[in-house]
């Protein structure tokens, strides 16, 4: 697997190869695996070539299509081979360290990897519509001097069945299996949580194919969202390769601002940022780019700001979204969110060039779930507190 180690500065890290620890029974986690690396694992415990195959597609459908976490549900697999199957083999779900759920009915996760990592999931409830925000990387290596979660140290990167973990465990919750395109509250996804996602390339689209596969999770590709901070020579290869829809952070449309907001703009600097939008594969007035912008007092909220902003949009030629978001606050961060009427004002400044500017209202702010927020609580209180607290409420049900 890659996973980023920790180098000097913060602009542009390089991920290099570093191995994931086994897991403490021995046995292999089959979440995360298409139907070949299945059969190829199958055949390598000693399954000959054609049963490989075949146990593979049943494994593939009874996983990503029934969601079954336990070999004997599988009916149509022998239950002799049940046990074959358990001393080996797991279908394992993240560890649910801690589930939160803010008073507007957005829900957080912070989950726990097999090797002790914790990161974080959220998913935003609508009335037609349901977004789960999914990361990509145990903390991140960005620095956004706005963004709480940049103020964590990058850790490692999320293997693919650690982020495609995220979605099924969604699923448990919201009781959508079998999977099924109709009727399910799940209908969108946003690689938008921890961790910037084109520095974890490979994982993120193993993950995305298993969640748009037809006879799996079957997500359609129109229906996910990735979001970069601007890592330029991948986007290309993002559209290419993955085909979802691209947002972009921009957040200022000055060149020291930026700089100051999202360090990576000293690396690839706005011009060349839009550049590779303007050149991402499939972007179109149906297929919008969203550029998200976070309302920041005093730093990036002018009328000269919106009327640049618009200026730009247009000189590339972009298909644009913009995507207005009010700053969420957080202990000890140096900015203020603009005030409404400000806001409103940017926002019409841009909706009057024809570009839509809509205002995203807050979510999940009360349990620290809104945008910008996510910071693992590994951070903020001790394991041993949070493990007490665990304890305590177990102990209360009982």
């Amino acid at each position: 697997m890659n996973a980023p180690m920790a180098i000097p500065g913060h602009i542009d890290p390089v991920p290099v190869p570093r191995p994931l620890a086994a897991r403490a029974d021995g046995r292999v986690d089959l979440i995360g695996l298409t139907r070949e690396e299945l059969g190829a694992l199958l055949a390598e415990h000693g399954l000959d070539p054609k049963q490989a195959k075949l146990r593979a597609k049943q494994l593939w459908h009874w996983i990503y299509n029934r969601g079954a976490t336990e070999f004997t549900a599988m009916t149509d697999i022998a239950k002799t081979m049940h046990p074959w199957l358990a001393e080996r083999f797991v279908i394992a779900r993240p560890q649910v360290v801690e589930a939160q759920k803010s008073s507007d009915g957005t829900r957080k996760w912070l989950l726990r990897s097999d090797d002790g990592h914790d990161y974080e999931m959220v998913f935003i409830p609508d009335a037609d519509r349901g977004t789960l925000c999914v990361s990509s990387q145990v903390g991140c290596t960005l620095n956004c001097s706005f963004c709480h979660t940049g103020t964590m140290r990058l850790v490692r990167n999320l293997t693919a069945g650690e982020i495609v973990g995220q979605v099924m465990l969604a699923r448990d919750g919201l009781g959508e299996w079998p999977s099924q395109p109709e009727g399910r509250m799940l209908t969108n996804i946003v690689m938008m949580g921890m961790g910037e996602p084109l520095y974890n390339f490979d994982n993120v689209r193993d993950a995305l194919k298993l969640v748009m596969d037809g006879e799996g999770l079957a997500l359609s590709k129109r229906r996910i969202t990735l979001s970069t901070s601007g890592v330029v020579p991948m986007m290309e290869r993002a559209g290419e390769e993955i085909g979802v829809n691209l947002a972009v952070s921009l957040h200022a449309v000055t060149k020291d601002v930026r700089d100051e907001l999202v360090p990576l703009n000293k690396k690839y600097g706005i011009e060349q940022l839009l550049e590779a939008c303007a050149a991402y594969p499939g972007a179109n007035n149906a297929r919008r780019i969203t550029f998200e912008y976070v309302m920041l007092k005093d730093k990036n909220d002018s009328d000269d700001d919106a009327r640049e902003l618009v200026r730009l949009l247009r000189k590339y030629k972009l298909p644009a979204k913009v995507n207005l978001i009010p700053f969420n606050p957080w202990p000890g961060t140096p900015y203020q969110c603009s005030d409404a009427e400000r806001i409103r004002r940017f926002s019409d400044i841009v909706f009057q060039a024809g570009i839509s500017a809509p205002v995203r209202t807050p979510r999940g702010r009360d349990i620290d779930a809104a945008c910008g927020q996510l910071k693992t609580a590994a951070e903020k209180r001790s394991r041993a507190e949070r493990d007490r607290d665990a304890a305590e409420k177990a102990l209360a049900e009982a």
